[in-house]
Order: structure tokens, then sequence, then C-alpha cells
């Protein structure tokens, strides 16, 4: 991967942990030259001890033969705060990061605000992700002109190794003729250039649905949306939709930032 050089993997030694490692290792068994941070942080008022540095570092050791490059560090201080702090000190280029999900849509969770503060593309995968596949990317496009095209790096890296197919996903709510803006259409053929991509306009008066039912019908292996909550040139939106696919993720979730 040209783009990904370094990964930030934020692990509390759960199952949940885990399984996001054993995803990383398929995702960066064909890139052994990226470094991948296990980052384990205590709260403000707990005390950091050598005992929990050891199993931090024995951690390290256990998937350094799947995971070439990995060192490990301890912090201490509020989760997402030190997750971005860490993540802008190495320059990390992606955080990946395990969720138990929620489904209640009033709540929050660490992964859902890492999502909508992060300045870099972030990797969500669910707890009851087994195994590694990755054929079929879904890459949720809504109407508007697409902002934050940068991370769209980190999604061609990704899609490029593998070879998957990269379905340009956009939800035909009125039932209208669905179409895709010219200058979305220029960005999308500059930064998917050399990848098998093509749209997909399925009908849904609910956005979220709509996708839901298309990872489905289709097979997604992995989702990627584009957060609006950092938009430059636009309005900036207030990341509804991206904290609700955030906490109902079925399938890794990769927000391009």
């Amino acid at each position: 991967m040209n783009n990904i050089k370094k990964v930030l993997v934020p692990v509390d030694f759960s199952e949940t942990s885990k399984n996001t490692l054993n995803y990383l290792a398929g995702l960066v068994k064909s890139s052994p030259d990226i470094e991948v941070t296990l980052l384990h942080i205590c709260a403000p008022e707990q005390e950091l001890s050598s005992s929990l540095s050891e199993e931090l570092e024995a951690l390290s050791k256990q998937w350094s033969d799947q995971l070439p490059l990995c060192v490990s560090r301890m912090e201490q201080g509020k989760l997402v705060d030190t997750i971005i702090g860490v993540q802008k000190d190495l320059s990390s280029d992606l955080i990946v990061m395990g969720t138990h999900g929620s489904h209640d849509e009033e709540s929050e969770t660490n992964t859902s605000r890492l999502v909508l503060q992060a300045d870099c593309p972030v990797l969500v995968i669910p707890t009851n992700t087994r195994s590694f596949k990755l054929k079929n990317i879904a890459l949720a496009l809504g109407e508007n002109t697409i902002d934050n095209m940068g991370g769209l790096r980190a999604l061609h890296d990704i899609a490029r190794s593998f070879d998957a197919t990269v379905h340009i996903l956009t939800i035909n709510r009125n039932g209208g003729r669905p179409s895709v803006k010219e200058e979305n259409q220029q960005i999308l053929e500059y930064y998917l250039d050399s990848l098998l991509y093509f749209h997909a306009f399925p009908q849904n008066a609910d956005i979220e649905l709509g996708i839901s039912e298309y990872i489905k019908e289709q097979s997604i292996d992995m989702l990627a949306i584009l957060p609006r909550n950092h938009t430059k040139t636009t309005k900036p939106s207030e990341g509804r939709l991206t904290k609700l696919l955030t906490l109902h993720a079925e399938v890794p979730l990769l927000t391009v930032d």
C-alpha cells in the first residue's frame, strides 16, 4: 500500500481487540512494511502499572509474526482525545478500532465519537467480524460535492491491494432519475483510477436502511463513507448518518476523511 505506512490500533485486551488484530493481519498481509502501533490507554484516574505494560508488550510479541513491524505504546488520558493526539504525534495514516456498536440511536460510543473527530481515515471493525475477506467494497456517496477527497487514497490502496470491486452507492430517495454530479465523477475517476468500479442507485426513502439492504444483497465486505462534519468548501453536517452507520455497523466501516 503506497499511502498507508503507519497504522494505529487502540487495544484493551478484549475479544473485540483480538478480532480487530486478526482482521488487520489479513489487511496488511501483502504489505509487511506497514508499521503497526498497538496503543493501550489508561483512564486518567487509573494507575499505570508494570503489569499492564508487560501485558501490552506480550500482546505485541504475540502478533509479531503476522504484524512484523508491531510496536506498543501506553498512554494515560481520555480515550478519544488521547487516540487523536497519538495519531498526530505518530503521523499515522489509518486508525483501526474495534466496536461493540449499539442499537440505541441516541447513544454514543468511543468509536462513534472517534470517527467524527479524527482527521484521518478510520477503519471500524465490528465485534462480530471473525475473519478477513475483501472482494466487494461499497462507497456510500450522497448528493453533495465530495469535499475531503484526500482520504480516497486510502480506499484506493485497500481496494487495489485485494483487487476488490468498488460499488459507488447512492441511495435514490425520491424515485427520480439517478445521476452523479459531474465534479464528483471527475474526482472518482481520478482517485479510483485502475480499480474496477461501478455506480449503483437502489431506491429507498431511508438512506441507512437502503445502505444496509444493499450490503446484504450484494455481499459487501466493507463499507466506506465520507463524513461531512469536516467539510471545508460546503456547510459541515452534524454527522448523524456517520454516527448511525458506525453504531450499527455489520461489516468493517472505513471513514474516508
